[in-house]
């Protein structure tokens, strides 16, 4: 596993704390979307679909920071849009930082090499890279060719520089358990990176391609056939073990949707960041004028095919939590 100690301790004081304190809802991580505007138009994602007015609108760094600030998250998830065509993503990331919050920042990397020197490496800080594959699927995957080598050079950049780096691979339908494993072993050994996130890809309202995302059965029928052999435990997977399980199967959850909530220019998304039935103002807001018994699988029609993190990781944190096995599983994959 690839959770550094320093995270997991962090997750744990706070955990402890919102169960002594007897909260019942608050928020794990935060997906913290600056802007929508993006450089690259992936047919798998659907941000860039929104009005010119809309794209060309940017989150204050007074307004991102004081968003985590009132919900009190440990970690963010700085994502869009492509955060480093913000003006202003330095301010953002250094303001999070300086509260000690661990902020990841997303990027398909077409830009990093030419805007790493405005960032400065930290212990609280990691770059996410896009990986959706090796060069030929990724490629197609984001609609350019040439963005899987730009982002493989600034992967071995950023890591000659002393910044954390995580990479972040969506699998879709016509991904195989071959496929899979190509990529994160390739990411894992070739490019060593500290630690790695997978999503099954989810079934995003906007996204100009609807052919290619996975359902439940296929999600864990991929993810346990290139899982076996002992695949899983060589990888540095930025993951819970459950979560891990989930996803092939192995468990079964309920979603926890305001567990990693979304805070963009629209102000909170209700109830998470695939399905936007409205927004609030606050978190507090949020929290209490949506109805969450409305969502997940069984209970609304577009939730039944989605086993994405956003949902499904805060339910599988909680199960650690509340197991000593499960905990001190957890705790042998720190680094």
């Amino acid at each position: 596993m690839g959770i550094p100690i320093r995270q997991n301790l962090r997750m744990a004081s706070y955990l402890m704390t919102q169960r002594l304190r007897k909260v019942e809802k608050f928020p794990l991580i935060v997906e913290l979307e600056p802007l929508f505007s993006c450089n690259l138009a992936c047919p798998g994602c659907g941000k860039i679909q929104y009005p010119t007015e809309v794209l060309r609108q940017r989150l204050t760094p007074d307004d991102a920071i004081g968003a985590i600030e009132e919900c009190g998250a440990p970690m963010v998830s700085i994502a869009g849009g492509e955060p480093l065509l913000h003006p202003q993503i330095t301010d953002i990331v250094e303001g999070l930082i300086k509260r000690k919050k661990f902020v990841y920042l997303c990027t398909n990397a077409v830009l990093l090499r030419r805007k790493m020197d405005r960032f400065t490496p930290s212990p609280y800080f990691s770059f996410v890279v896009h990986l959706d594959g090796l060069k030929e699927r990724h490629d197609e995957a984001v609609d350019r060719a040439g963005v899987f080598d730009e982002a493989v050079a600034s992967i071995r950049e950023a890591k000659s520089r002393g910044f954390r780096v995580t990479t972040n691979s969506t699998f879709f339908s016509n991904d195989s358990p071959k496929t899979v494993r190509e990529v994160l072993n390739f990411i894992n050994d070739d490019l060593k990176v500290d630690a790695m996130m997978i999503s099954p890809a989810y079934a995003y309202q906007k996204a100009p391609d609807q052919e290619h995302f996975l359902g439940v059965r296929q999600t864990r029928e991929l993810f346990a056939a290139a899982f076996a052999d002992g695949h899983r435990k060589r990888w540095r997977l930025n993951h819970t073990p459950l979560f891990l399980d989930f996803l092939e199967g192995k468990q079964d959850y309920q979603c926890t949707p305001w567990g990693i909530p979304s805070y963009s220019v629209f102000g909170w998304q209700r109830p998470c960041y695939l399905m936007a039935d409205g927004y609030a103002k606050t978190y507090q807001e949020l929290l209490e004028t949506t109805d969450w018994s409305k969502y997940g699988r069984g209970n609304d029609p577009r939730c039944d095919n989605c086993m994405a993190h956003c949902g499904y990781e805060p339910t599988a944190v909680m199960a650690t939590m509340h197991s000593l096995r499960q905990s001190l599983r957890a705790a042998a994959g720190t680094h």
